[in-house]
């Protein structure tokens, strides 16, 4: 990050930008299809807190693990500033998990019912609504390397069948979080 001049403004106005993805897709899916906007958060029309709660305590510390083991590889050391190191940790942990809501809400809940809306079946409309936003979600992050391009098409594949599945964002949105928040604490406090 230091040495592409990725900044921790850029990066704070980078999360806050995706942040906004929330709001705006609920005015947009309000706007596209007069549905109430709090039933873009899950079935019930409500954030569900406890399923929050309970993915977190169950998956939080499995993503952790995961994403430590790939730090432990050799790579090269980067030389942070203690500035730096204190502005990442503090937007690492504060607006990235907002930033991951947002393309949650963008991708999975507001493109996945304007895509699944396409056809006149439930079942097509779920395995095209997934196949879309899991390719459109991976190319977006900017990688034609095979490895990491499989690794994100598996990924956001499963938070999209997931999704479906439990018939809401919060899931997704906890491990997306975990999943940023844990490899950005990472790679500063590694020097990555």
């Amino acid at each position: 990050l230091a040495r592409t001049g990725f900044t921790p403004t850029r990066h704070a106005a980078g999360a806050l930008s995706l942040a906004l993805l929330i709001p705006y897709s609920m005015l947009l899916q309000r706007w596209l299809y007069g549905i109430p906007a709090r039933s873009l958060h899950s079935v019930a029309n409500s954030f569900r807190f406890g399923v929050f709660g309970r993915s977190l305590l169950v998956f939080g510390p499995i993503v952790v693990i995961v994403m430590s083991v790939g730090f432990f590889a050799p790579d090269d050391r980067i030389v942070w500033s203690t500035g730096d190191l204190i502005a990442f940790f503090v937007i690492s942990m504060t607006l990235i998990p907002l930033a991951a809501a947002g393309e949650e809400y963008g991708l999975r809940g507001l493109m996945f019912r304007v895509v699944g809306s396409w056809t006149r079946g439930s079942l097509a409309g779920a395995v095209l609504g997934i196949t879309v936003t899991t390719v459109l979600f991976s190319l977006f992050h900017g990688t034609l390397d095979p490895y990491i391009l499989g690794s994100y098409l598996v990924l956001f594949g499963s938070m999209a069948m997931i999704t479906w599945r439990t018939g809401g964002l919060e899931v997704a949105i906890v491990l997306h979080a975990v999943y940023n928040v844990s490899a950005l604490m990472l790679a500063t406090t590694l020097h990555l």
